[in-house]
């Protein structure tokens, strides 16, 4: 752990202690670092979530990407050959999620506060942009789950929050390589009695840096510009390359 976090969790000890900000709020935490910067070589990165809770109970931490458009397609055969038979566009995609508990979490909350905090991927209540019935919907719900899974951008399981002491609290969150860019949400909510009694979210930013944001940034604003210097730039490389293969 960071110098940072190490003075951070001392701060979370004294208050817990003395029964400062933690007694009004009912749980207050922080991250190790609010900014991921992606540079040249980015091979992911992880994140400490910290806290500390006023008396006793659970803690449960979804993290969220921001929303993106997303399309699933069914493949199918047509005159023997597999193409895209059909899709189902999702428009509120969360481009990473994660959830972290103290304990399991059906043990812990009940169904009903679970739905309403959207915690857990069955809870995400995907909205579909294309004509779709509730099976289709669910059934092509499931299975974008399932590929953002293998993407390592929904983590499969609930990560694990540990308990130092009784009321200091703190998880290690994972983003992989492939981890999109925007501003996340990160929600930390106090449980009892399988319901949530007090909650708090915190921003984290994941942007590129350096000369990878320079270059994204020329891409997205001048697009025609950044494609005609990608042509020209093949075409010269491609001419470079055939020199030495030229007879004198």
């Amino acid at each position: 752990m960071s110098r940072r976090s190490r003075l951070a969790l001392l701060l979370f000890a004294a208050l817990a202690c003395t029964g400062g900000p933690a007694r009004a709020d009912g749980v207050v935490a922080d991250l190790s670092s609010h900014l991921i910067a992606i540079t040249t070589g980015f091979t992911g990165a992880s994140v400490v979530l910290f806290g500390a809770t006023e008396g006793r109970g659970d803690i449960i931490t979804v993290v969220r990407g921001p929303e993106r458009e997303m399309t699933v397609w069914r493949k199918g055969k047509v005159a023997g050959i597999w193409v895209n038979a059909e899709a189902v566009v999702f428009g509120n995609v969360p481009s990473f999620y994660a959830v972290a508990a103290s304990r399991p979490v059906d043990e812990i909350i009940a169904p009903g506060p679970a739905a309403l905090y959207r915690i857990g991927t069955g809870n995400l209540r995907l909205q579909t942009k294309s004509p779709a019935t509730p099976d289709e919907a669910a059934r092509f719900g499931a299975a974008l789950v399932t590929e953002q899974k293998r993407e390592g951008l929904f983590a499969a399981d609930p990560l694990k929050i540990a308990f130092l002491g009784e009321r200091l609290f703190r998880t290690t969150i994972g983003f992989p390589a492939n981890v999109p860019t925007g501003t996340y949400i990160v929600e930390v909510f106090l449980v009892r009695d399988r319901d949530v009694v007090s909650g708090q979210t915190t921003p984290l930013v994941v942007s590129k840096v350096g000369l990878d944001a320079a270059v994204s940034d020329f891409a997205t604003r001048q697009s025609a510009a950044y494609g005609a210097i990608a042509v020209v730039t093949a075409v010269v490389a491609g001419w470079l390359a055939s020199l030495p293969f030229r007879s004198v």
